[in-house]
């Protein structure tokens, strides 16, 4: 979801607390069941906090034109309550916490709040019985909306005043570049907030980062975060995904050639080096990099100096690197597949960031964003999560973190919306649509020996190959979407892994060239 408005700036963890205080006030104010304060952000409204919602409404963006109650209050001018049979789907339904099941809300009112006499947000208030506001004087509403629009305008100034307002403004605009800018480092859990303080801590530096963690925890949303707090957030940030780089070709893409550097250099080409010169350079997966390519790669870190492939001409670049692995590089150096003197040269500051596992009830905040993104992907009017679905997430353990939870929600997603109907006043996600095994993460049973009532028939070489497809599916299970990784478990080659998978039909055949951390 793209926009061409600037964006507000970004509420800092302090804003957090401001604003949920604020809207607990406000609801002391008028007898509600729910209530919410929404950020103006472009085209779409984000919450900032809740009263009474469920925890993933935080996670979730509300694009002005797809919800009509929100747009209907944005174009007001002053509060205005919706009639108990007003046709307008309600953005909240299945969203009141608390509630045994999903229950629709039956009395719905708001204002638009303006800050230094610009539009800011709404305040919304809900109740799930018809004529709970009919008491509500406007005289009450005004002075909750006054209360908020104070409260605002103060939390406003407090972080203008800050050195890291003026930083999270420029993410924002970073951030605002496309879709997959969108995203950002959701959470507020103990862990995340401690990897948005070391973020920002070492971002305003030059220093080297390596980022550190599993498959799937969200080490390039990092590292944007990184470019876009620094100094160089102004220029470039060009990504190399090393574990996709031929052997062959790798010195090419990060230096560059000359003209008849070898056959088919029918022209010079700039490396990613220079064209990250003044910006910043993010090696993904650093620790797939051919050993040979380390050694020039460690002469670019050390001096700012490159030589492309062809030419004897030294070039000088100004390049801040960010790397990440999901290796364990200290063991790949002591195996000799990694240079000792390269691990130390970008492991200057490094960053771990946390599992999905370790981050507690964010799982929660995380699948209302994603389930916010398939909402509008499929059509749909409103995907909720049911309580007994919330607690099975809440209950995984997420070997393929945050990545694993995306393509978990797209499925179920899908399931629930062919199931109950795009027309459905909202789409309940239960248990069953997400398909998790009540014994997730427990290792298989061993298979029966020959003594065993299942031993399989055919041949040998029949069951063989059946027992080889069954080994190699349950690895890739274990790696997902990390061909590299499950190549080294298997002690094979890459490519040949590659192949082989390919062959059995355990991949689409495009899938060797997407690796990811």
């Amino acid at each position: 979801m793209t926009t061409t408005s600037q964006a507000a700036p970004l509420p800092s963890l302090s804003d957090d607390w401001r604003y949920s205080e604020l809207l607990r006030a406000a609801r002391g104010m008028v007898r509600c069941d729910a209530a919410a304060l929404l950020r103006l952000d472009g085209e779409a409204l984000l919450p900032v906090a809740v009263d009474g919602l469920s925890e993933d409404t935080l996670g979730r963006r509300f694009p002005v034109q797809a919800h009509p109650r929100l747009a209907r209050l944005l174009a007001s001018t002053g509060s205005l309550r919706f009639a108990a049979d007003c046709g307008l789907p309600d953005p909240y339904d299945g969203l009141v916490d608390g509630q045994p099941a999903i229950l629709p809300v039956h009395d719905c009112m708001g204002a638009p709040l303006r800050v230094h006499g610009r539009p800011w947000g709404l305040v919304t208030l809900d109740a799930l019985q018809p004529g709970s506001f009919d008491a509500v004087t406007p005289g009450q509403l005004a002075a909750l909306v006054a209360l908020l629009q104070s409260g605002i305008e103060a939390a406003e100034t407090i972080r203008v005043l800050t050195d890291q307002a003026a930083r999270e403004r420029d993410l924002a605009r970073v951030l605002q570049a496309g879709d997959r800018g969108r995203r950002e480092l959701l959470g507020k859990s103990a862990p995340m907030q401690q990897l948005r303080h070391e973020i920002d801590t070492v971002a305003a530096s030059d220093l080297t980062v390596l980022i550190l963690g599993e498959t799937g925890v969200g080490k390039e949303l990092v590292a944007q975060r990184l470019h876009a707090l620094s100094p160089r957030r102004e220029q470039a940030l060009i990504q190399v995904n090393c574990a996709a780089l031929p052997e062959t070709l790798a010195d090419s893409e990060l230096f560059g050639h000359h003209k008849g550097a070898f056959t088919g250099a029918t022209q010079e080409r700039s490396g990613k080096f220079q064209l990250a010169d003044r910006g910043t350079l993010f090696l993904d997966e650093v620790g797939e990099l051919p050993l040979a390519v380390q050694a020039k790669l460690l002469r670019a870190l050390q001096s700012g100096e490159l030589q492309r492939p062809g030419s004897d001409r030294l070039l000088h670049v100004d390049v801040r690197v960010i790397a990440a692995t999901n290796r364990d590089l200290a063991a790949e150096v002591a195996a000799g597949r990694f240079r000792a003197d390269l691990y130390h040269r970008l492991s200057v500051y490094p960053l771990r960031v946390p599992p999905l596992r370790e981050r507690g009830r964010d799982v929660l905040a995380l699948a209302g964003g994603f389930l916010e993104e398939n909402q509008h992907r499929l059509g749909a009017r409103n995907l909720r999560l049911s309580p007994d679905a919330k607690q099975a997430l809440l209950n995984q353990p997420w070997p393929g973190n945050v990545r694993e939870l995306e393509h978990l929600v797209a499925r179920a997603a899908l399931r629930a919306v062919a199931e109950q109907g795009r027309d459905a006043r909202w789409v309940g996600i239960e248990p069953r649509h997400l398909l998790l095994a009540p014994e997730a993460g427990r290792p298989a049973a061993a298979a029966p020996g020959p003594q065993g009532d299942a031993w399989p028939g055919g041949t040998l070489k029949e069951a063989t190959a059946a027992f080889q497809r069954q080994w190699l599916a349950a690895l890739l299970a274990r790696h997902p979407g990390s061909l590299a990784a499950a190549a080294r478990e298997a002690g094979m080659d890459r490519s040949n892994f590659h192949r082989l998978v390919r062959r059995l039909g355990l991949l689409p055949a495009d899938a060797g060239h997407r690796s990811q951390t």
